[in-house]
């Protein structure tokens, strides 16, 4: 049997490295962990989590077939844990920065029913950012 803890990290294709890391680490918070440049592998730290940004051009994205875009993507979504959860700071960073967010809405997550919006990344990754479960 199995005992899991929770998400170590996820990997998303990519097509423009640094619209990607100005999202990620500039919008959302994440900071830049470590590069391995030579094969194609950009890991950034989320929380307790890693999102790793893989170019399809680089040796790693070329074994992973086309292209992201609208036709097809590598994922439906990925769910980061916020908190606290301030939906009207949540979206006024989110403005500040040219990126907005679907209607906040109650969702379950790994910690129970509580809120969550949607956005997209430059790519067309959707993004969930989930608040603490409600009391």
């Amino acid at each position: 049997m199995l005992t899991l803890q929770g998400l170590d990290h996820l990997v998303l294709r990519v097509v423009d490295l640094d619209a990607m890391l100005r999202f990620y680490v500039g919008v959302l918070g994440c900071t830049v962990e470590r590069r391995q440049d030579e094969i194609g592998l950009v890991q950034l730290r989320a929380g307790r989590s890693l999102i790793d940004l893989v170019p399809v051009a680089g040796k790693l994205g070329r074994l992973g077939g086309a292209a992201p875009g609208p036709e097809g993507r590598n994922l439906d979504h990925f769910c980061l844990r916020v908190e606290p959860f301030d939906e009207a700071a949540i979206r006024a960073h989110l403005r500040a920065h040219g990126t907005d967010a679907g209607a906040a809405e109650s969702r379950y997550g790994a910690e129970g029913e509580g809120p969550s919006v949607y956005l997209s990344d430059p790519e067309g990754n959707v993004v969930e950012l989930k608040g603490p479960p409600a009391r």
